[in-house]
C-alpha cells in the first residue's frame, strides 16, 4: 500500500504489461477446475475451520485459499484483470481498494445477476454499499469482515504508570483524541522509558476512519484534504505525540512490531477486531492477561475489512458466487468469529447472544463480542475516494518522518499536502 499508485484497472493500459508479467509468473492465482474452488485472500481469513462444513454443502467440490501479502495480492489482481486471465475464482478486496475496483466493475460478474440483491438485508447498510458500483445497482462484492475500532492497552504499564487498569475506568479516561493525548503525556511522566502508542501513522489513521469524508469529498470524490480540518487536526495530534518521543516508531506487523509485543515496548495500540489474534501470536504465551481492550476514543471507527468479488473471467462463475454466497452467509460468519475472533459486518450475527457473550481469555477475559458490537454500531461510513491511497501514503510517509526527527509536524504536513496536489496533477 505504501509508494502504490492505485488507479483504473484499464485494459488498455495495462495491457502489455500484464501480458509479459502472466507469462513470467505462470498467470498468479489462477482460477480451479471444475471440481475446484480458487478464494484469493491476502491474509488468515479463517477457511479452514469451514473445511467440513463446506464438504457438507458442497459434495465433491474442493475449496482451495491462496494467501498473498497484502500489497502483492491486490497488485496481482490488477495484472490479472487488465491481462484477462489468472485470477482465483473468488477474489477478496480490501475496503481501502474497493474504489479503483469499483470503477472498473465491467471486469467482474455483477452479483445482482445472480441472485445478490435478495440478500443485501444481511449487511449493515454502510457494509452492503461498499459492494455495489454504478448508481447502486451493479454488486461487486459481498462482505465479509468489519474492523470496528478498539483500543488495546498493557495493564502493566498501565499500573507502572500509576493509571487504572481496569477496562471501564480506562475507556473513561479517553472519550475523545484531546483526552487520549492528554493521557499520554500523564504516562510518559511517570515512565518516560516507554513508549505510549506503536505508531503516530496508527493514531491518526484511526482518527481520520471515524471521519464521514477525508482526503476526498463523498459528493464528487473532489480532493479536500488541503481544507478538511479533520485531516489538519489529526496530524497535528498524532505528529505532536511523535514530537514528544511518545510513539514507538514502529509498523504494524513487522518483525519490530512482534518483538515490541512480546517486550512490552509500547503500552497502547488501535486494534479492529481482526488485529488481536494476530497481537496474540506476536506477543507469545509470556503475556497472556496483559493486554486488555478498551473502548477507542472518539467512538466507532473502522480499520479494514473486505468483500469477496468473482472476476468475470472465470469458467465457474455460478458456482463461484454460491460458495461466496456460503461463505458470507450467517451461520460461517458466526463460526469465523467463535473461532478466529473476525467480526462480521452483519447486525444479526455480532448481536447474537452467543457473539456478544464471547470473551478473549488471552486479553485478560476482556468482552470482546460486546466491545466490537458496540463499536460497529456506533461506526459511521468513511468515503475512500478512487486514489485515497496515494494519497494516504504521502501523509503516513510524512509522519514516518516526524517519528525519525527529519521533519517537525508543520513542515512534514506542508510537504504531504505538496506531494499529494502534485502527484493527482
Amino acid at each position: 500500500m505504501r509508494g502504490i499508485r492505485p488507479g483504473r484497472v484499464a485494459v488498455t493500459a495495462l495491457g502489455a504489461a500484464a501480458a509479459t508479467l502472466l507469462a513470467g509468473c505462470g498467470g498468479g492465482q489462477a482460477a480451479g477446475d471444475e471440481n475446484t474452488i480458487v478464494v484469493a485472500t491476502f491474509g488468515d481469513f479463517g477457511y479452514d475451520v469451514l473445511q467440513d462444513d463446506f464438504a457438507e454443502e458442497f459434495p465433491g467440490i474442493t475449496l482451495e485459499t491462496r494467501l498473498s501479502e497484502f500489497d502483492a495480492h491486490h497488485q496481482q489482481l490488477q495484472t490479472q484483470l487488465a491481462g484477462g486471465r489468472g485470477a482465483a475464482d473468488i477474489v477478496a478486496i480490501e475496503e481501502g481498494w474497493i474504489p479503483q475496483y469499483r470503477e472498473s466493475n465491467e471486469l467482474f460478474l455483477d452479483l445482482s445477476t445472480m441472485g445478490a440483491a435478495d440478500i443485501k438485508d444481511r449487511w449493515a447498510e454502510w457494509k452492503w454499499e461498499q459492494g455495489v458500483a454504478g448508481d447502486g445497482d451493479f454488486v461487486l462484492g459481498l462482505g465479509t469482515d468489519a474492523g470496528p475500532l478498539a483500543m488495546c492497552y498493557r495493564t502493566d504499564l498501565f499500573e507502572a504508570a500509576g493509571l487504572p487498569t481496569d477496562r471501564d475506568e480506562v475507556s473513561a479516561l479517553w472519550p475523545t483524541w484531546d483526552e487520549y493525548a492528554q493521557v499520554a503525556d500523564d504516562f510518559t511522566a511517570e515512565t518516560p522509558e516507554v513508549a505510549f502508542a506503536d505508531s503516530a501513522e496508527n493514531i491518526y489513521g484511526a482518527i481520520i476512519n471515524q471521519s464521514p469524508e477525508g482526503y476526498f469529498a463523498a459528493a464528487d470524490d473532489s480532493y479536500i484534504a488541503d481544507e478538511n480540518p479533520v485531516i489538519s487536526d489529526a496530524f497535528e495530534l498524532a505528529g505532536g505525540m511523535a514530537e514528544d518521543g511518545q510513539t514507538a516508531q514502529i509498523k504494524p506487523f513487522t518483525q519490530e512490531w512482534n518483538v515490541a509485543l512480546a517486550q512490552g515496548g509500547f503500552a497502547t495500540m488501535t486494534c479492529p477486531a481482526w488485529m488481536l489474534a494476530q497481537m496474540e501470536s506476536a506477543a507469545g504465551e509470556a503475556n497472556a492477561g496483559v493486554w486488555d481492550v478498551a473502548s477507542v476514543p472518539g467512538g466507532g471507527g473502522n480499520w479494514g475489512g473486505s468483500i469477496l468479488t468473482i472476476p468475470a473471467q472465470g469458467e465457474n462463475t455460478e458456482l463461484a458466487y454460491r460458495v461466496a454466497e456460503w461463505l458470507t452467509a450467517p451461520e460461517q460468519q458466526k463460526t469465523l468469529f467463535m473461532e478466529k475472533g473476525i467480526l462480521p459486518s452483519q447486525p444479526e450475527v455480532y448481536h447474537d447472544p452467543d457473539v456478544l457473550g464471547s470473551v478473549n481469555e488471552y486479553f485478560n477475559d476482556a468482552p470482546v463480542g460486546e466491545i466490537f458490537a458496540a463499536s460497529a454500531d456506533s461506526l459511521q461510513p468513511n468515503y475512500r475516494g478512487t486514489q485515497d491511497f496515494v494519497v494516504r501514503s504521502r501523509f503516513q510517509e510524512a509522519l514516518g518522518r516526524v517519528e525519525e526527527g527529519a521533519q517537525d509536524a508543520d513542515a512534514a504536513f506542508a510537504e504531504a499536502l505538496e506531494q499529494s496536489e502534485r502527484e493527482l496533477g
